[in-house]
């Protein structure tokens, strides 16, 4: 199964073209303050714009409990138009006559933001009725939020089923991205997980070992693993109670010839606070009273030894707490051999999630990845190995 692309899509000028974009960026008194996700949009909404589309872009922003000014859309116009460089108008409604009557008034090549949709129960709840009023806007519906694609609501899954749909530029993009990732990658194949907690990435880790060959395990979750295999990890963040979990993954990865790597090497300390006072040693000799806070540089560079030999590598979450000095070596350090493979053509390297861009850009080497996905929950459903609902409504026969 496939999907239609802009490429697809005939003539569309004077067409009424629903995008289904995610412009729930972070801001601060009222100004964006991180426009990548905006400017990730840009090559859609520009191209239908430029092909004489009535561009309508449809998203949602934050968690209202009905309609509330605070998160309106009304202040997202203008930083979208800033990014696309045209102006860019809003429509007080995303339903409705008062909407339909602004969409009739657009000129071909004009793009204006709705309202946000989760100002109606019909979005979360994918109600028909309020697919139908959607729907009444547009002709077309193109989906470019592969970040919003976990979720099975009206703006985001059910158009698809009800207008002619097809994927943007930023969904394609992100689809052959993982695709080249999991879905059908050169192997051997590499998967960089790290974070605070297991249980968080539990069945990540369990549907990678089977997809794998090397599971670099590292962040305060290798803690669960190495205390499970015996380790004393003294006070470091652990989660005692799914040390059998944690085996029965090392024993699914070991069915699987998948190997898992653990660091052997670790850097600890008493307190959990930048520049604390701070010591490197062999995993089995942490004291009772320390904390893991990052991996050691001989723990990173058997890892980089392993990713030489590597095609594909998939990286989600840091290494350490790699918020704070000197507890972001191990994480920098890794990043930018996993960067400097990929400049050399010897890597494919996709990387995913809000702590891992973050941490990427932390290492300044967020640009020199394959791809980088600023999806958070829909990359890490995507690892877990699930249907996203957004995505399988674009799927053709």
């Amino acid at each position: 199964m496939g999907f239609l692309t802009l490429d697809d899509l005939g003539d569309v000028s004077g067409l009424r073209v629903l995008v289904r974009c995610d412009l729930n960026v972070p801001m601060q008194d009222g100004s964006v303050t991180d426009a990548t996700r905006l400017r990730s949009f840009v090559p859609t909404l520009a191209e239908l714009s430029d092909r004489g589309a009535k561009v309508l872009v449809l998203s949602h922003f934050g968690r209202p409990k009905g309609r509330d000014a605070a998160e309106s859309m009304a202040c997202l116009a203008a930083p979208l138009g800033e990014v696309l460089g045209r102006p860019v108008g809003f429509v007080a409604d995303c339903v409705g006559a008062e909407a339909e009557a602004f969409v009739e008034a657009m000129a071909a090549g004009d793009i204006a933001v709705l309202e946000n949709t989760r100002f109606h129960e019909g979005e979360v709840a994918n109600s028909a009725d309020f697919v139908a009023a959607l729907a009444r806007l547009g002709d077309v519906y193109v989906n470019d939020s592969f970040s919003t694609a976990h979720r099975s609501h009206a703006s985001t899954e059910g158009l698809a089923h009800v207008l002619p749909a097809y994927a943007g530029r930023a969904m394609q993009a992100e689809l052959a991205a993982l695709e080249k990732a999991l879905g059908a990658p050169v192997r051997p194949v590499a998967a960089v997980i790290g974070g605070a907690k297991v249980s968080t990435k539990l069945d990540v880790l369990g549907h990678l070992v089977a997809k794998v060959d090397h599971l670099m395990i590292g962040g305060a979750m290798a803690n669960t693993f190495l205390m499970a295999k015996g380790v004393n990890v003294g006070r470091s963040l652990a989660e005692p109670g799914l040390a059998e979990e944690a085996l029965a993954i090392l024993a699914k990865a070991e069915a699987s010839g998948c190997i898992v790597h653990l660091p052997y090497e670790v850097v600890v300390a008493k307190d959990f606070a930048a520049g604390a006072t701070h010591r490197l040693v062999n995993v089995f000799d942490v004291a009772a009273d320390e904390m893991i806070l990052d991996i050691g540089p001989a723990a990173v560079e058997a890892l980089a030894d392993a990713l030489k030999v590597c095609a594909t590598c998939v990286w989600n979450g840091p290494m350490g707490a790699f918020e704070m000095a000197p507890f972001d070596a191990g994480t920098v350090a890794l990043a930018r051999v996993a960067a400097g493979l990929t400049a050399s053509g010897q890597l494919l390297s996709v990387a995913g999630g809000g702590d891992t861009v973050a941490a990427l850009n932390h290492a300044g080497v967020c640009e020199d990845f394959s791809y980088v996905s600023t999806a958070g929950g829909a990359f890490l459903e995507w690892m877990e190995g699930r249907v996203l609902p957004g995505v399988a409504a674009l799927q053709r026969d």
